[in-house]
C-alpha cells in the first residue's frame, strides 16, 4: 500500500495557504492534516498530533517561522520542513540550513519548483524506509534528492555474478587479455566468455583489439575500457 503523508500549512495569508494545499492535494501521496496561522498554533498542533512534513512561511506574528523550527529541533520532533517565503535574505537562508530544512522556495514560484520539494521528502523517506545501511551512492542520492537510478537490466544469457566475475579479471590487469586467458582465471568456457566480452563491448566497458602476431589464426584482446 502506498505511503500517504501527512501535511502541515504554517502560512498566514489565508490565500497563499490554500495555494500551497492545492499544490500539496495534486500528489496522490500526500494529505493537508492541518492548517496554522503562526508558529504558536502549529506548536500547538504539534503537543495533540503529527505530520511528515510542514511547508513553513518566515514572516508571520506571535511566532515567526524561524523561531517555529528553532522550537520544532529544541523538542526533537522529528518532521520534515519545507521553507515558502518571501524571505530571501542570506541571515534567514543561513539559519534555516542550519536548522535543517529540506527545501526553501522563494515566493513567487511556479508549481514546478513545488514539486521538486516533494520529490526531495519522497527521496528522503523512502530511502530510510528501505535501507538500514548506506553506502555513498544512497547518500549521496538523499544529500541530492535525486532518486537511485534503477539498475541497467540485462539482457537473457547475462548473469550478474559471472559479468562481475570476468570484470574482475579486466580490472585487475593493465594489459590486453585474450579469451583463454580469462577463460582460465575465471573458470569459464571460452564460449561463455566470448559472449560475455562481446556484452561488455557493447555496453561501453569493454575494448577489444585484434592479434595478428600469433603464428596462427589471429585472437581477440580486450582489456576495461579506461
Amino acid at each position: 500500500m502506498e505511503n500517504v503523508y501527512k501535511v502541515l500549512i504554517v502560512e498566514d495569508d489565508p490565500m497563499v495557504a490554500m495555494i500551497n494545499a492545492q499544490y500539496v492535494e495534486r500528489n496522490t501521496g500526500f494529505k493537508i492534516v492541518g492548517r496554522c496561522r503562526n508558529g504558536k498554533e502549529a506548536l500547538n498542533f504539534f503537543e495533540n498530533d503529527t505530520a511528515d512534513l510542514v511547508i513553513l512561511d518566515v514572516y508571520m506574528p506571535y511566532m515567526n517561522g524561524v523561531e517555529l523550527l528553532q522550537r520544532l529541533r529544541e523538542k526533537q520532533i522529528g518532521v520534515e520542513v519545507v521553507m515558502v517565503t518571501a524571505a530571501n535574505d542570506s541571515a534567514t537562508l543561513e539559519n534555516t540550513m542550519h536548522l535543517g530544512v529540506l527545501d526553501y522556495l522563494v515566493k513567487p514560484f511556479a508549481y514546478e519548483r513545488f514539486q521538486v520539494a516533494l520529490e526531495k521528502f519522497c527521496v528522503k523517506k523512502g530511502a530510510f524506509q528501505n535501507n538500514k545501511i548506506f553506502d555513498q551512492r544512497n547518500i549521496d542520492n538523499i544529500i541530492s534528492g535525486v532518486s537511485a537510478p534503477k539498475a541497467k537490466e540485462l539482457p537473457k544469457g547475462i548473469q550478474e555474478k559471472t559479468l562481475d566475475l570476468i570484470m574482475e579479471q579486466l580490472d585487475g590487469s593493465d594489459s590486453w587479455l585474450d579469451g583463454d586467458a580469462i577463460a582460465k582465471a575465471t573458470g569459464l568456457s571460452l564460449v561463455t566468455v566470448r559472449r560475455y566480452m562481446n556484452f561488455l563491448v557493447k555496453d561501453g566497458r569493454a575494448a577489444e583489439d585484434i592479434n595478428y602476431d600469433t603464428g596462427g589464426r589471429p585472437c581477440m584482446l580486450y582489456r576495461r575500457k579506461r
